[in-house]
């Protein structure tokens, strides 16, 4: 299984001889509005893709699918509607179903608990996207598992922070490789991260030792306050780096 990491949350994932494109946010740097209340004007995405425009493409037209986890614009941005092909098949939650197919999507999948999609088994997990009254304004999130014959199992949280729902996915399905959406993203108005931080990346890491962990979504989207660096560091002072990546835009990981 092979990780294509991108930039914030948007990777092409290689399982089982299928390519799939995750939560993509295609836009050019500086082509979306600043995230409102977030304390700083600067444009999103805050940094470029690592891919020329012909690389772009080369990759969009080896596509099997896409895994949409939401579609807030950070993972489903007017970019990515615009240069997919509207027979792709796309992978999504059931609350999204009407959105995509408005879009033009002919082949939109939900996945209100399971789908078995050419030799893949796709479970849905919840997610939690805040606390409180932000939580909900946020929306419905969720996060996927995918598995194989001969793959690791791949637990994609998607945007929320550490909850009931996170520990029973891992607890559940017992997954190989985690990836989680960190950078902590908060509003000067208050309301706490609506994504996870460092001790929510901790939490993870100390719940299922025996898995890779993958933590992205940091230093692309102007609201995100942790950067890799400051969770690097924090994993270190609580020695669970051990297992965690935190790969830069365009690495490739091989599990």
């Amino acid at each position: 299984m092979q990780i294509h990491f991108l930039r914030h949350a948007t990777l092409v994932l290689t399982i089982h001889n299928l390519k799939i494109l995750v939560d993509p946010m295609l836009s050019p740097q500086g082509a979306i509005d600043p995230i409102p209340n977030a304390g700083n004007q600067i444009r999103n995405p805050m940094v470029p893709l690592p891919l020329s425009d012909e690389e772009l493409q080369q990759v969009i037209n080896n596509l099997d699918a896409v895994l949409i986890t939401h579609t807030h614009r950070d993972h489903w941005d007017p970019a990515a509607q615009d240069l997919l092909p509207k027979d792709l098949p796309l992978l999504c939650q059931p609350a999204d179903q009407a959105k995509l197919e408005q879009a033009g999507f002919t082949q939109v999948l939900p996945i209100s608990e399971r789908l078995t999609w050419r030799g893949l088994e796709i479970d849905r997990t919840g997610g939690q996207h805040g606390t409180g009254e932000l939580g909900k304004m946020m929306g419905p999130v969720s996060g996927f598992v995918l598995k194989a014959e001969g793959e690791p199992a791949l637990y994609i949280a998607g945007d929320t922070i550490w909850c009931s729902d996170v520990e029973q996915a891992l607890t559940q399905h017992k997954p190989d490789v985690v990836m989680l959406n960190a950078g902590a993203p908060t509003f000067v108005t208050g309301g706490g991260p609506i994504t996870m931080d460092e001790n929510d990346v901790c939490q993870v890491c100390r719940s299922i030792p025996e898995a890779n962990i993958v933590v992205v979504h940091m230093e692309t989207i102007n609201h995100c306050r942790l950067t890799r660096a400051a969770l690097r560091d924090k994993l270190e002072a609580e020695e669970l780096e051990k297992h965690v990546s935190i790969p830069q835009d365009g690495e490739i990981l091989t599990f």
